[in-house]
């Protein structure tokens, strides 16, 4: 929507993924490029057909629980799905699912538009998230695959940023063309499926899943990288909340709609503006000690919100900074996990990784609500503190069970 037990010695001295014995520094960035592009479209679309799926459905007379209810089945469509992205990339290709996803991305979203049958939304929603999640696990491994050990902070750190921006540009096209008619449906799948013709470019540094030694079930990955499976589930927890509650939040703090909007906005520009700062800090020292940063500044940060809430431009700059900080716990996940790991055992990894941001997904949005209506209005921000309370003592509790780090 990342532990290193290998630290910095162990992030460049990363085997390599890829198909090729020894690719060109060249040709290797050319596929860094297209790969990072492609996410980037994926990012404009679905950031244009997810807000447009909602306002439709309520224009259609759908009630909000039932909105959230099948829109709470995307997650539900990723956990079933990742299990099953590697065995399938290994049997026809990573290029090839990778497309086919894409294109069934695309596809299911027009189907939204001729589905008039509330009822239908449910099957559909299942496919296009599944789709949605199997792309998205396999051209981040693909990424992490292709960056060089050395630099692989920074890689995903642009990686991240790049996604960002194709999050922030899909709402501004859609207060363009509207949630009207098939316009806005039919804009949102072609940016979907423009995003297959990078990745043909990537073809010739394709990543390898041989798999050597004893297959690894995906949730074994959990029990491995621990400190990096948890940091995507209170990342995913956190960010989908608050991408949910904020604007309530600034609503419930007496704010015009226009100004708890920018509460939004500023979460999404501090999510673009931070991640290669952090990225080229987690190439230089210990990731956990990054992670262990982001998420005590995520937890000072659920403080000093309340405490700036009535002050707008503080609120703006303390959650600019909150949020890019935070997303740290994501980009320098996948860091860790590319340096740890190769072949089919990334793919699962990364598939590992995706499932725990989809379990984050279920649980922060609700127990945000929870919050903001229990604890009215600073309630849902310090829910937020729980999550990143919980992530610090998995830390304490996997550091102090492990001499040398090698599980963190």
């Amino acid at each position: 929507m990342t532990e290193p037990s290998v630290r910095a010695a162990g992030a460049s001295a990363g085997p390599s993924a890829l198909s090729a014995s020894a690719p060109d520094n060249g040709a290797r960035t050319a596929a860094l490029v297209a790969m990072i592009a492609s996410a980037g479209g994926v990012g404009a679309g679905l950031s244009l057909g997810l807000p447009l799926l909602a306002l439709v459905l309520e224009s259609r007379g759908i009630t909000g629980s039932w909105i959230g209810l099948n829109t709470a089945v995307a997650g539900f469509a990723a956990l079933a799905i990742t299990p099953f992205v590697t065995p399938l990339a290994a049997r026809i290709g990573a290029m090839r699912l990778l497309i086919g996803a894409l294109l069934t991305t695309a596809v299911a979203l027009i189907g939204f538009y001729f589905a008039t049958d509330f009822r239908l939304w449910f099957p559909l929603r299942l496919v296009f998230h599944g789709a949605l999640g199997t792309a998205f696990v396999l051209s981040e491994f693909w990424i992490a695959s292709l960056a060089p050990g050395a630099r692989r902070g920074l890689v995903m750190g642009i990686y991240a940023t790049v996604l960002s921006l194709g999050f922030a540009v899909g709402p501004l096209i859609l207060r363009f063309v509207g949630s009207h008619g098939f316009l806005p449906f039919g804009l949102g799948a072609a940016i979907i499926a423009l995003a297959t013709i990078p990745v043909l470019f990537a073809r010739g540094q394709r990543p390898d899943l041989h798999q050597t030694g004893k297959r690894r079930s995906v949730f074994a990955f959990v029990v491995g990288v621990p400190i990096a499976s948890v940091a995507a589930l209170v990342f995913g927890a956190v960010e989908s909340g608050a991408m949910a509650i904020l604007p309530v939040y600034g609503l419930r703090l007496g704010l015009e709609e226009g100004q708890a909007a920018l509460i939004v906005t500023a979460a999404a520009l501090g999510n673009v503006a931070l991640q290669i700062p952090i990225g080229l800090i987690a190439d230089r020292i210990d990731r956990v000690t990054v992670l262990v940063a982001c998420a005590l500044a995520g937890l000072a940060g659920a403080f000093v919100i309340p405490l700036v809430a009535d002050r707008f431009p503080a609120l703006l700059a303390v959650v600019f900074v909150w949020a890019g900080i935070i997303a740290g716990l994501y980009t320098v996940g996948l860091t860790h996990l590319g340096a740890r790991y190769s072949g089919a055992n990334l793919a699962a990894a990364n598939a590992t990784f995706v499932m725990m941001y989809a379990v984050g997904m279920m649980a922060g949005p609700p127990a945000m609500g929870l919050g903001l209506d229990a604890f009215a209005p600073h309630g849902a921000i310090l829910v937020t503190a729980v999550f990143f309370l919980a992530y610090l003592a998995v830390v304490a509790i996997v550091r102090a069970g492990s001499r040398d780090g090698a599980r963190a």
